[in-house]
């Protein structure tokens, strides 16, 4: 029968039924019978009228839904007449649910969402030198051709240039817009398993080492089909310029496809040209990222397995003995999983195991709301039972409502949640280098709904089940709303506000180390100034500058301009101002007074160009010799200048580092002069507060000219301009965007920001970490408090008459309120002996984000342990100042 028939048939039912009775009754009225006992008779002949009528609606079906619907309406309306009841419940699922469903959006989109490629599990990526922390990705093509011939565990193999082409602008409908161009091989996207929704694409067939006319074809991805070019569904064929050079559009990928790495921005990729440099295996080879297919069927590891019988051959290629020893160890992990840096994925996971806990503090917190609730209503629910209503009836009713509550919490968490991951977008953007949507998706929302009904079962149904299988009778028989409790139930309530403190505890004690590894980190001297300096990402224009020199035609003109601005003290520019993360480029240098056969003869260095006038803006100090100057020009001596940990690492066997001035390091040029080494900066932190000094070589931007090995990398890739001014930040921003403009158009989309900031976001995952745990942290104990609260107030509301009974028997008031602290401290004590050994086995969990601080540290257990005491103190204190003021008159009266 239909559900929307059933008012009709209800109709119907009780018409029969009253013709029924009115047939019986008048059958008794022709029998001699008068009215009122015909009536009587002919009903008590039929039964109970309430229970024919269950039992036929129980016929039609759907009866369930009509026992929900009737539960849903009782338990509304139980939230009109006790708003403060169901405030509470809301408010403390609704922060437990918000952090979970935050936490569960940001490791969603990063974790959990699918790859947009065809059978992703399938896709490898090869690397040579092994996998782990050091681990190098690429390849010179040689040996990719030589896995290609001779591996049989793969479909196809795939090869990229990782995007890393300098700045690129793509001329659009709106102009020029700065686009990612990544070069591939031909046959990348069919080893993907994707095919452009516009246009064949590519064509797949084998590289060749001349340039053909395949390589000005260009895929655009859909954010650059949309933005730029308003999604026209006839731009295959038609030519585009990508940095002056025409390509022709072959395709348009779908829509969320993304290679090599997540980015909102417009993407587009073109096929890789194989020059000369390609045909051998040196330094000066191109290397490439490798990504493979396996076979349906194959393993990793029987993979990895051929891979190392194959790759011990082609290893002897290599002429240099410790390239050759690098390029034997070779791995193989999933494409997956390098997409998001393992340390990412442990904070994720840390945090989201953080929000877990909250959420289970809130349910903990409303199971025992709904506890004390449902031990204020032990007469109603006996009333019920007494009426017929059985145990299952009974916890589906209560069950019911506590969907209810957490239902509305959902709604109220969702907000919370957007406006979460609202507030931390800065921070997210930060650290997983692409904006996380604030919006939750479908998967989101059905975990949202999965969260929902987990929180009302676990908050409700224990409630429900110990007021079903409360005795009938002696609630009946006491007859007042102060039946009391039993002692199982009060030890069970006693309980969960133990684990609320304990739990509560382990997250302040979280948040406690990471607030005291900020705070070190703060207290690092960095080595350099930071006050009044503005950072501008400059977004050079590379294919303008590479047949002339952009130190002379766009740089220098710049800080001229620059540095005549009003309140401007000093600018200069650098690849990468210190803890920034725009470009890196680093040298291997030989050691001093070492061969190449010797272990460890080489170091690592970071490589920088630096205008003269740097030193005026960060205050960079010199341990020996000189900065750079205005003297040092193209057509100068060429000179360096290293740090203190270059010269450790250089010659480590010198204890004097002043010998080293003077000494000549690296060639400018090819086939020119060496440089020679004219100053030595004092250490300072490059890449990370908590990480040490590391090696760093500096060259002189004047002295790098277009014939220079090093021009390409320093000057056409990246730059940030920094500028020390007494103005504001607001103030001196739109006129450093004017001046940029009019060195360059394409400048005017330069990103700024202060020196200030870029050190606030050096701090990066223990930041992030500390903010979130302090708002989890915060609700836990605003919730742990509101729970020790809530029972004892309830305790000292059940036992009204047993206060006005002392008081009766000569007890004063402070023999009251020490008899409900007592009972307070007992649960205090316990929840903070439990919450320190949790505590102490988290520390384990955040000390990879810890600096200055044991993940033991006594005084931070000590002092988050003396917190939380004294606010359940504070919670405790309340309730025992109401015991103290009850009037035993009225009390014993009221029983």
């Amino acid at each position: 029968m239909s559900w929307f028939q059933r008012e009709n048939r209800k109709a119907d039912l009780d018409a029969e039924i009253e013709a029924h009775l009115a047939m019986a009754a008048a059958d008794r009225r022709e029998r001699g019978a008068g009215q009122e006992q015909a009536n009587a008779e002919a009903r008590r002949e039929f039964g109970n009228v309430a229970l024919v009528k269950d039992v036929a609606r129980q016929s039609w079906g759907w009866v369930w839904l009509e026992r929900l619907q009737q539960d849903l309406r009782y338990a509304l309306r139980q939230m009109r007449r006790s708003p403060g009841f169901a405030a509470s419940v809301i408010g403390t699922l609704a922060l437990g649910i918000a952090s979970t469903a935050a936490m569960f959006t940001v490791v969603d989109h990063v974790l959990l969402q699918p790859l947009p490629y065809r059978h992703a599990s399938q896709l490898m990526q090869i690397s040579e030198g092994g996998v782990g922390e050091n681990e190098d990705f690429a390849a010179p093509y040689l040996d990719i051709a030589a896995w290609r011939e001779q591996l049989h565990s793969f479909e196809s193999i795939a090869f990229d240039d990782g995007g890393f082409n300098g700045r690129n602008f793509i001329q659009g409908n709106g102009g020029a817009t700065q686009v990612g161009l990544t070069k591939v091989s031909a046959n990348l996207f069919s080893t993907l398993g994707v095919s452009p929704q516009l246009g064949a694409g590519l064509p797949d067939k084998p590289e060749t080492f001349a340039k053909s006319s395949d390589a000005d074809d260009v895929v655009l991805s859909d954010a650059a089909w949309r933005t730029l070019f308003g999604a026209d569904r006839n731009i295959i064929g038609k030519t585009v310029h990508i940095s002056d050079q025409p390509y022709t559009v072959v395709g348009v990928m779908p829509r969320g496809f993304f290679f090599p790495n997540r980015s909102e921005d417009p993407q587009v990729w073109a096929p890789i040209a194989l020059g000369e440099m390609d045909r051998g295996r040196t330094n000066d080879s191109p290397y490439y990222g490798v990504i493979a297919r396996l076979k349906p069927g194959v393993s990793m590891a029987s993979a990895l397995a051929e891979m190392k019988i194959v790759q011990a051959r082609v290893s002897q290629g290599y002429v240099d003995p410790e390239a050759r020893k690098r390029a034997a160890q070779v791995g193989i992990r999933r494409y997956s999983g390098t997409l998001v840096g393992v340390d990412q994925q442990r904070a994720l996971l840390a945090l989201t195991a953080a929000s877990g806990l909250l959420w289970l503090i809130a349910c903990v917190n409303a199971t025992n709301l709904l506890l004390a609730r449902a031990s204020a209503r032990q007469r109603e629910i006996a009333m019920r039972g007494a009426l017929g209503a059985g145990r299952s009836r009974l916890m589906q009713q209560m069950i019911v409502e506590g969907l209810a509550l957490s239902g509305m919490a959902s709604l109220l968490g969702v907000g919370l949640a957007v406006a979460a991951i609202t507030l931390f977008h800065h921070a997210l953007k930060q650290n997983l280098s692409f904006s996380v949507p604030a919006a939750p998706s479908a998967t989101v929302l059905v975990a949202l709904a999965a969260l929902t009904i987990l929180s009302a079962m676990v908050s409700s149904a224990w409630p429900a089940f110990l007021a079903a299988r409360s005795p009938i009778e002696p609630a009946l028989r006491q007859g007042g709303h102060q039946s009391g409790l039993s002692r199982a139930q009060h030890r069970t309530r006693g309980g969960l506000v133990i684990a609320e403190i304990a739990m509560s505890l382990a997250l302040l004690a979280a948040c406690g180390l990471l607030l005291r590894t900020i705070y070190a980190l703060r207290h690092v001297p960095l080595g350099f100034r930071t006050d009044h300096i503005i950072v501008a990402n400059l977004e050079i224009p590379t294919y303008r500058y590479e047949k002339t020199n952009a130190a002379t035609s766009l740089y220098e003109p710049l800080l001229e301009r620059v540095q005549h601005m009003p309140g401007v003290d000093a600018a200069g520019l650098v690849t990468q101002v210190p803890l920034g993360h725009t470009f890196m480029m680093q040298l291997q240098i030989r050691k001093k007074n070492e061969t190449s056969s010797e272990k460890n003869s080489y170091i690592t260095s970071t490589f920088k160009a630096v205008s003269p006038d740097l030193q005026r803006v960060f205050g960079f100090q010199m341990l020996r010799g000189r900065y750079f100057n205005a003297q040092d020009t193209a057509s100068s001596e060429p000179v360096v200048v290293v740090n203190r940990a270059f010269v450790r690492a250089f010659t480590p066997e010198e204890q004097d580092t002043g010998k080293i001035i003077g000494q000549q390091l690296l060639s400018m040029s090819k086939g020119g002069k060496k440089a020679t080494i004219v100053g030595i900066l004092d250490d300072f932190h490059q890449q990370g507060i908590a990480g040490p000094s590391f090696p760093e070589v500096e060259v002189s931007l004047p002295q790098i000219t277009p014939d220079s090995g090093f021009y390409t990398v320093l000057e056409g890739i990246a730059m940030d301009l920094a500028v020390r001014t007494r103005r504001a930040p607001s103030e001196v921003i739109p006129e450093l965007r004017a001046a940029l403009k009019q060195a360059s158009p394409e400048l005017a989309g330069s990103n700024f920001s202060t020196m200030d900031q870029i050190v606030e976001d050096s701090y990066g995952s223990q930041m992030l970490a500390a903010r979130l745990l302090e708002i989890f942290a915060g609700s836990a104990l605003l919730l742990c408090v509101a729970g020790l609260y809530g029972l004892l107030a309830y305790v000292v509301s059940q036992r009204t008459r047993e206060m006005g009974v002392r008081f009766a028997l000569g007890a004063g008031r402070g023999d009251v309120v020490w008899l409900v602290m007592r009972q307070a401290g007992i649960l205090i004590v316990s929840g903070v002996a439990v919450g320190l050994a949790l505590a102490f086995l988290s520390g384990k969990l955040v000390r990879s984000y810890l600096y200055g601080v044991s993940p033991h540290d006594g005084w931070t257990l000590a002092a988050v342990a003396m917190v939380l005491t004294l606010a359940g103190a504070v919670a405790a204190y309340l309730p025992a100042l109401r015991a103290a003021e009850v009037d035993p008159v009225e009390a014993l009266r009221a029983e």
